[in-house]
């Protein structure tokens, strides 16, 4: 049997990436501009950069909200380039900020859960009939593991959650079927210091045990070098920075925001990233 090459290890490779929004107007703004990154199977990798460095519009072209203007992206082995948003998010999850942007609140619980599953599991033809007893007893058990109370209310409309517990119920539903790539865009930014570290807990449980390739946002300068294996940082639509290993297990936060001021030529000037590290 022939070794299998270095690229079927790879998760994700972006090639050249660059996408401008509102081409020739004096709203233009190039938001990526040339980005290589590969990930390879069961990185972990975290973001760290300004507001307008790209870093959600990095998630968007993975997630094809749009197309880029140039560039290549493969997903384990597949070129999803110019592939259909729909068609992606069967094999990617993606969490925002806002707790209430992941789940359809006037829907329950089991019917959230139900929709995410049929999602990802099946063909376009996937209806509510094709939940079984079995699949709401798996339901029950995920929802357990978050040791909220909630596999005891599958049957309330998720509007009635707290912003914590909607964001695990979130995290589960795009972990539920193992997705190739999770997209984490400050995902417990929004939420308070315990609920957000229980909903971090949580990720990094999931995450390990599945080994499933993770890109995570962060302004926590701290958790940016302690989540994961490697560590990304963005400024201008590119990425300046890219360690892991030995070099980044002996890194400080300073250390990152020296190298920060080295390659962007500027400091980093974001008072989030900068209260993080008074904080930690």
């Amino acid at each position: 049997m022939h070794n299998m090459s270095a690229e079927n290890n790879n998760m994700l490779i972006m090639k050249n990436i660059s996408k401008t929004f509102n081409l020739g107007t004096v709203n233009e703004k190039c938001a990526l501009k040339d980005v290589n990154l590969t990930l390879k199977k069961g990185d972990f990798a975290t973001i760290v950069g300004s507001n307008g460095a790209g870093k959600s519009t990095l998630f968007n072209a993975i997630t094809g909200a749009f197309f880029v203007d140039r560039g290549l992206i493969v997903l384990d082995g597949a070129d999803i380039t110019y592939q259909k948003e729909h068609v992606r998010s069967k094999v990617i999850g993606h969490l925002f900020q806002d707790p209430l942007k992941g789940t359809a609140p006037h829907m329950t619980i089991e019917e959230n859960m139900a929709l995410a599953y049929l999602r990802a599991k099946t063909s376009n033809h996937a209806y509510f009939s094709r939940i079984n007893s079995a699949d709401k007893a798996k339901f029950r058990e995920q929802l357990s593991l978050l040791e909220m109370g909630l596999e005891d209310r599958m049957k309330q409309p998720v509007g009635l959650l707290s912003g914590g517990q909607r964001q695990a119920l979130t995290l589960l539903m795009a972990t539920m079927v193992t997705p190739k790539i999770l997209l984490l865009d400050e995902h417990t930014a929004a939420l308070d210091p315990a609920t957000a570290e229980k909903v971090l807990a949580l990720t990094k449980q999931i995450v390990a045990d599945r080994q499933i390739t993770c890109l995570m946002v962060t302004h926590n300068m701290q958790q940016a070098l302690d989540l994961g294996n490697r560590t990304l940082m963005m400024d201008s639509g590119n990425i300046i920075l890219d360690v892991e290993g030995e070099q980044r297990a002996s890194m400080t936060v300073d250390d990152l925001l020296e190298q920060f001021a080295i390659q962007a030529g500027k400091k980093l000037d974001n008072d989030r990233i900068l209260f993080s590290k008074v904080e930690a």
